[in-house]
């Protein structure tokens, strides 16, 4: 389900975070699906449960999760934020057109995107 990769720059916590979002965004989690309690995860991950416990702090906060007292974390239903997707697509517009200021052709943009799809 998540893994650890401790060539990966970013933090633990991070990459715990991201895992699940990925997984979330995919559909692999649905809606109110319940995910591993912080202790059983830890455990897995062999890694410290304060660990876990910021990566669903900061899933929470997102909205991408939501906990109820005694029963534990579940995935919360997934709200498309139209203005924020609309920022995303300004910055890569702008990421775009560097790209090609720097000699990079549309089709390799787009070769990397897709690439991208595939990871």
């Amino acid at each position: 389900m998540i893994s650890i990769n401790y060539r990966d720059p970013r933090p633990v916590y991070e990459q715990v975070r991201d895992g699940f979002k990925k997984l979330i965004l995919s559909g692999v989690l649905g809606e109110n699906d319940k995910l591993p309690s912080v202790r059983i995860l830890a455990s897995q991950l062999a890694i410290n449960p304060n660990t876990i416990q910021r990566a669903y702090a900061e899933l929470e906060a997102e909205g991408f999760i939501y906990s109820s007292p005694g029963k534990g974390s579940f995935v919360a239903g997934i709200n498309r934020d139209e203005k924020k997707i609309e920022a995303c697509y300004e910055k890569l517009d702008a990421l775009c057109r560097e790209l090609e200021l720097l000699g990079v052709s549309a089709k390799e943009i787009a070769d990397r995107i897709r690439k991208g799809d595939n990871e």
